[in-house]
């Protein structure tokens, strides 16, 4: 597929996916202050140029196109905690954060820079296990969904899920899995 094409299609899926995409940039920044520099608005656009910016990919459907989102909205979100990071040495500033809700491990909430870094740990043990993780954490999906995106049954993302979080858990400093 020519790169106008592709491009084409991830446009013709965008309008399907792009309130999707917006809320979880919300809920994403909803604990940043207030007048941050990046807004949700402005991360989904931010991944989206990153999106089409991507050649050789021929867009499956709709959930194909979330899921590389996703990937990219996650890259957006570190490199900005770690210009954010850069930035804050001797200024004080909060670190980017995530809920731990999304992963499920409890206690405070997460440093994106940690989750990246145990993300990175997990795809080395597990490519899958980390991109089942990936999707449902920074993107949003329920387990089902993600099954679809990955072309998985539900019963192994289920057992993947309960795998990964423990370990993202135990690495994360929550205590033993």
């Amino acid at each position: 597929m020519d790169p106008a094409s592709e491009r084409a299609a991830a446009e013709a899926y965008l309008p399907e996916i792009y309130d999707q995409l917006r809320a979880l940039a919300g809920s994403y920044l909803a604990a940043e202050r207030p007048g941050h520099t990046l807004q949700p608005t402005a991360l989904v656009h931010e991944a989206w140029m990153k999106v089409l910016g991507q050649t050789g990919v021929a867009w499956k459907n709709p959930g194909h196109l979330r899921a590389v989102s996703v990937q990219a909205m996650r890259r957006v979100l570190v490199d900005y905690a770690r210009r954010k990071q850069a930035g804050k040495r001797g200024g004080g500033e909060r670190p980017l954060t995530l809920s731990t809700e999304l992963v499920g491990t409890g206690g405070t909430d997460l440093d994106v820079l940690d989750l990246e870094a145990a993300l990175e740990k997990l795809a080395q043990r597990s490519e899958r296990q980390a991109q089942i993780i990936e999707l449902h954490v920074f993107g949003g999906l329920t387990q089902r969904e993600v099954a679809e995106t990955l072309e998985l049954s539900l019963t192994t993302v289920e057992d993947d899920w309960r795998v990964a979080r423990a370990w993202l858990n135990r690495e994360l400093g929550g205590g033993p899995a």
